[in-house]
């Protein structure tokens, strides 16, 4: 009997050489054949799944931003039962520190992504990149909710903090990306800013 071909795995194998190359290269200088060569399959087959580069495009960012949610959920699981707030907001800010290749990778890449929707509408209008504050009401929500449980700084303003947290975690990951700083020191300074925003619970 022919082998079955699991077509989600398929394309999911597509996106992944779609990232590899586009951290290598660049997202602007990736073309359909690159990707084709990276995940060892023809240009007709990466044509059939997607038809189009920019639905191609469209899928890698799709993928990305898959898996980023899951590398959070990972780190969040693995702090244990019931994880705080704090737990939450460190877990996705970490995640997004290019400290491994994974982790790099998806930092330059989506990066890219963004540069290129300045100029491209169909990507500006995908909801990973139409909603840019997502991550700031999320950050935000887990702040208000250490707030109600006595866990933040009388003096800290959720949404404030929420923008700084963020904005902090974005620039450091472009300083280890450019070898201004190592990983370790990025996630001491964002773990230096956390510790001056939480407090620690109260015992019981």
């Amino acid at each position: 009997m022919p082998k079955r071909v699991d077509h989600d795995e398929r394309r999911a194998e597509i996106g992944r050489a779609l990232v590899q190359v586009a951290a290598r290269k660049g997202l602007h200088a990736v073309g359909m054949r690159d990707v084709a060569a990276e995940a060892g399959v023809s240009l007709r087959l990466v044509q059939y799944y997607f038809h189009t580069k920019e639905n191609l495009l469209l899928h890698g960012l799709q993928q990305l931003t898959e898996g980023f949610g899951e590398r959070v959920t990972a780190r969040v699981r693995a702090a244990g039962e019931n994880p705080g707030p704090r737990t939450v907001v460190e877990a996705l800010l970490m995640t997004s520190l290019p400290t491994d290749e994974e982790s790099r990778a998806f930092h330059l890449v989506l990066t890219s992504y963004a540069l290129l929707a300045v100029t491209d509408e169909a990507l500006a209008a995908q909801p990973y990149l139409q909603r840019p504050d997502a991550a700031e009401d999320a950050v935000t929500g887990l702040l208000e909710q250490a707030r109600e449980a006595g866990l933040l700084a009388p003096d800290a303003d959720a949404r404030t903090e929420a923008v700084t947290l963020l904005a902090l975690a974005a620039g450091l990951g472009t300083s280890v990306l450019t070898g201004q700083r190592t990983p370790e020191s990025a996630t001491a300074v964002l773990r230096h800013q956390l510790n001056r925003i939480f407090r620690e619970p109260k015992a019981s």
